[in-house]
Formats: structure tokens, sequence, C-alpha cells
């Protein structure tokens, strides 16, 4: 169990290290009048895992139906129209925890914490369709703050024109019929287009339409079918790739898109997504959970943490060398220290993967002494000090 344990210089636990995170990033941005803040909502799979706390159902991956053990986490990172780039906030949680509350709350909390740190900027939140949620909608715009998010319920009710110059009650479905193109740009994308073999980043022409909407949302999420409601403008965005059979990308922004600047913008904004998924790819896959057994939430929190100080580090995200935390895991990596030649990816995922094991080997040892008062007199004399107590 690693809550507590201090470097002597900073605390060593996931509270404390978020907190450290998010005041850098910041700082980060802190020049920087407009923040693009890209909400990724990533799942840890643990297909094997059987005795780690609390563990949860969550997707299986590459679209396979069913579910495995795991965890979920929501992580925002920030970048500012300047090109600096910040983590704004981490939290690992499970549903099977005695104090979960709800998804949506986790949600929401992650938006308030968000607005609250970059109170005073322009903010556009950049969401998945995992946040095809007016709840979620509420709370940015209860902020004063702008989404770009991707749909995934067609069947929604919005507000459309009646042609007339008002509004009447229809579907994000009717809404994409009624679209207008407004742009097509030529832009690199990882696709596979009709005819090919494989997936590979090639040239792509995108379509790019739009169209005003109207969307009622809660003023309070929790009761929402009770609660006042207000109207938001809004637009849908119908983003079409040529020659792939990719559905419509089907994006709800309260931006206006009413000429092709706009709409390029739009398309832009969303694709920034994809500029940071080697840092979200790098957290996700930097620990290798399958063979851990009996540490506490706590444990696991701090180490998925502590893998979002060394992505800070590799990816630019405000995390120096200075740091302890960096400079412990790059000497458990084998680092040896030099300032003109800082520990790289392969050294940090080194030295997460042994403090993971110490920390493994630490509750097995006290799992021992659980089970049968002491450990073999020969191991305890061979681990002198280092042999935990009873």
């Amino acid at each position: 169990m690693v809550r507590g344990v201090s470097t002597g210089r900073s605390e060593l636990d996931a509270e404390h290290l978020t907190a450290r995170l998010r005041e850098r990033g910041v700082a980060q941005l802190r020049d920087e009048d407009e923040v693009w803040a890209i909400v990724d909502p990533s799942e840890l799979r643990k297909p094997y895992a059987r005795e780690l706390p609390h563990l949860m159902r969550v997707r299986k991956t590459g679209g396979e139906k069913g579910t495995v053990p795991g965890y979920r986490t929501l992580n925002v990172l920030g970048v500012g129209r300047g090109g600096r780039r910040g983590v704004l906030y981490h939290r690992l949680f499970s549903s099977r925890e005695p104090d979960f509350e709800s998804e949506s709350t986790e949600i929401r909390t992650a938006l308030a914490t968000v607005g609250a740190a970059l109170a005073g900027k322009t903010v556009t939140y950049l969401l998945d369709s995992q946040f095809d949620d007016v709840a979620a909608w509420s709370t940015i715009w209860q902020q004063g703050q702008h989404l770009v998010c991707r749909l995934k319920h067609a069947e929604r009710t919005v507000d459309v024109p009646d042609g007339a110059g008002g509004w009447r009650a229809g579907s994000i479905a009717e809404a994409q019929q009624r679209a207008r193109e407004l742009a097509v740009v030529r832009t690199e994308l990882l696709v596979r287009k009709r005819g090919q073999r494989y997936t590979k980043r090639q040239p792509c022409t995108v379509r790019i339409a739009a169209g005003p909407v109207r969307v009622a949302y809660p003023l309070d999420v929790r009761g929402r079918r009770t609660s006042e409601r207000r109207v938001k403008a809004a637009w849908l965005v119908v983003v079409r790739v040529d020659g792939v059979d990719w559905e419509p990308w089907l994006l709800l922004t309260d931006w206006p898109v009413a000429d092709e600047a706009d709409a390029v913008r739009a398309f832009r904004m969303y694709r920034t997504r994809w500029a940071v998924e080697d840092c979200f790819k790098f957290t996700k896959d930097v620990l290798g959970w399958e063979d851990v057994r009996l540490l506490d939430l706590g444990a696991i929190r701090t180490l998925v943490a502590l893998g979002w100080v060394a992505a800070g580090f590799l990816y630019e995200l405000g995390v120096t060398l200075d740091w302890p935390e960096i400079q412990l895991l790059g000497r458990l990596g084998g680092w040896i220290p030099r300032r003109d030649r800082p520990p790289g990816k392969t050294l940090l995922a080194r030295g997460l993967q042994r403090l993971l094991d110490h920390l493994a080997t630490d509750a097995i040892l006290r799992d021992e002494i659980a089970r049968h008062g002491a450990l073999p007199p020969r191991l305890a004399a061979l681990l002198g000090p280092a042999a935990p107590t009873p």
C-alpha cells in the first residue's frame, strides 16, 4: 500500500499527485486566452484479474461484444491555442466501490473541477460519444463554457427550424438530413478506403455540413424530470469521409457554424482529440496488470497517477526532470542521473513496472503473514529490515 508514503519532498499518493498535475497544467495554460479541454473516459481492462479490489465490468476492446473486469478513468488534457498543454484532471474509479454514487456524478465532478480551474478563459470541451448526455452538457453550459460533442443518439429530440422562421420538435436524424454542406477539406486520416486491404494514414477528402438546432437542458441534473429547463442554441455538424465505409460523424456544438471557416474550425477542434492519443495510450498500456494480486485500490490509483506523471514528462505536459517522482522512476528504470540525458519512455515504463512489482511483492508477503502469522524464518532472515512486520 502506498497511501501516505513520502518521497521526502512530496506526498506519493493519487490525490496529491493529481492535484500537483492539475496545478502545473493550469500554470502551463496561464497565458492562453482560449483552451480546448479534451475529455477521455478510458477503461483499464484486466481480463485475467480476479483478486484486484472492487473490479467492475468494462467493455472489451476493439469493438468486441461482452465485458471484462477492469476500472474506469476520467482524464482531461488542456490544449492552448498557442500550443501549450497540461493535465487538468485524472481519476480512476469503480462502480463497485462502497462510496460510489454514479458515473454521471463522476463526470460532473470532473467537468466542474476543470471549469473552476480555468475560470476566466474561453473553454471548449471536446467530447467523444460517451458524453452524449444532456446532464454533462448542462454542467458545461451552466459554467458558461462550450462544447463539441460527438453524438451516438440520432433519435435524440431537439428543436429544428420549421421553415417559417420558427422552431418545432424534431430529432438529430432529421437535422442531419437538413444539414447544408459548407466545406470540403483535404486532410490525413488513419483509414482503410474501399478496395484497400489495410488501414493506413493517408490523404482523404472530408465533407462538412451543418445546420442549426436547439437543445433543451435541465438546470438541476439530479432532478432532470421536474427541473426548470432552458434552451440552448446549437449546431449539428455532419462530417463525411469520401471513399471510406464510415457512418457520418455527428457533432453537436454551441459555437455558430454558419460558413466554411466555422465548419472547418469545428472539424479541427474535434480532430484535436487524436493529437494526444499517444499520451492516453501510454497511461493505459504502461503497467502489466494481469500479474498483480492483492493491491488495495489506493495503491492502484497511485500507480496510475504515477503513469500520468511520467506521461506529463514524456509528452511535455508541464512535468519536468525536477519532479522527484520522475527522478525516482528513472532510477528504478536504470537511469544514471544526468541533466543532459533525461530518462525516456523505456526507462520510465521500466521504473513503473519495478515499483508495481515491489508493491505487489509487499502485498503478497503481508498476506502470507496474515495467513500464517509470520514469514518462513529463512525468508525473513533474507529480507532482514525490508521484511514486512505483522
